[in-house]
């Protein structure tokens, strides 16, 4: 992991500790290239833990937009989870 990548996952972990009052329900929002195959790996990833998640493709269908709205027990378990998505060629976090 680059350096700019940990000092975001530091900022946000900071945010998240000082913003919530863990555990609470967490709200990942991600858009990747409309590809069946690739919205299945989010939804994998997130397998098993309740989460509720919607998918709305683009105007053009090029693009689908991913929101996952789960109940993570604390900042470390949110962080986590965008590292796991991160490793999904084209997939942007938001």
């Amino acid at each position: 992991m680059d350096k700019k990548t940990e000092e975001f996952y530091a900022r946000l972990k900071e945010e998240l500790v000082n913003t919530s009052i863990w555990p609470a329900e967490y709200l990942y929002k991600f858009i990747l290239p409309s590809d069946k195959e690739k919205v299945t790996q989010v939804e994998t990833i997130f397998d098993g833990m309740g989460a509720v998640i919607t998918t709305k493709q683009s105007k053009t269908g090029k693009y689908t937009s991913v929101s996952v709205s789960v109940n993570m027990k604390n900042p470390d378990a949110v962080i986590e989870k965008y590292k796991e998505v991160s490793v999904i060629e084209g997939i942007i976090s938001l």
